[in-house]
């Protein structure tokens, strides 16, 4: 009878794990921050990516690209950050990021446009009820750039019509549900209504572009995923998405 000692089990069991971890067994997950308003474009390219790399789960983390960067910063493991606005950005301490999207404001009006708004200058007509989104938000700093720029003062009908809504998504439900006749918001989440609104351009909305942009975060030891990651959202592939979705893509 032969007689395993202890000394051997060790080995054994140190070849095993071995073994098993250069087959390949395991999934590796790449864990990605992303602005609540990248939900369904990211979601799309992170299936195209996991199809792509058999081994690899992706975790999409969604949320205002604010709240993710002081996450970022306060230590939450994550491998790739996808923000809206440079200053967010750089407040994460990601470096080398990349602009891959633009997105411009657009008034959002019920369908039929009923109080006929065609510009800024509309929205501060007597009777037109506007909502617009917190400064926070990026769709409040961008209206009061373009408001600026169009030298409108408006006066939102927020809650109790004593402030601004949160964000775009109470922006839009005012006018979908008639207590706006007009929202400022940008022209991904008019698409994103999926036809429970309509946008009309203006002008004045080149001046209030906002910028998103991809970085690896400091600390992953996930940098090749990530880089093919951020080469997906860049191909032709990741244009077409984004494009649907309402954002002009960049690739520089």
């Amino acid at each position: 009878m032969n007689h395993v000692t202890p000394a051997t089990c060790v080995a054994l069991t140190v070849v095993l794990l071995a073994v098993t971890g250069c087959g390949g067994g395991g999934r590796q997950t790449l864990t990605v921050f992303a602005d609540t308003s990248l939900t369904a474009t990211f979601g799309s390219l992170g299936k195209t990516f996991e199809a792509a790399h058999p081994g690899v789960a992706v975790r999409l983390d969604f949320g205002g690209s604010g709240a993710l960067a002081r996450r970022i910063v306060q230590g939450a493991p994550a491998d790739l950050f996808a923000a809206a606005g440079a200053a967010t950005m750089r407040a994460s301490g990601a470096p080398s990021p990349r602009v891959f999207a633009r997105d411009r404001l657009q008034i959002a009006v019920p369908k039929g446009n009923p109080a006929h708004v065609a510009n800024l200058k509309d929205l501060a007509a007597p009777g037109v009820r506007v909502a617009l989104c917190a400064e926070p938000a990026p769709c409040g700093a961008g209206a009061r750039a373009a408001l600026s720029a169009a030298g409108v003062t408006v006066t939102p009908a927020g809650p109790d019509q004593n402030g601004p809504d949160q964000n775009a998504a109470g922006a839009l439900a005012k006018v979908r549900i008639g207590k706006a006749d007009a929202a400022l918001v940008y022209r991904t989440d008019v698409r994103a209504a999926a036809g429970a609104v309509e946008g009309v351009d203006f002008p004045e909305a080149a001046k209030a572009v906002e910028d998103y942009l991809v970085a690896t975060v400091p600390g992953t030891t996930r940098i090749a995923l990530t880089r093919e990651f951020v080469d997906l959202v860049l191909s032709d592939e990741g244009r077409r998405v984004l494009a649907a979705a309402g954002f002009t893509p960049v690739t520089g």
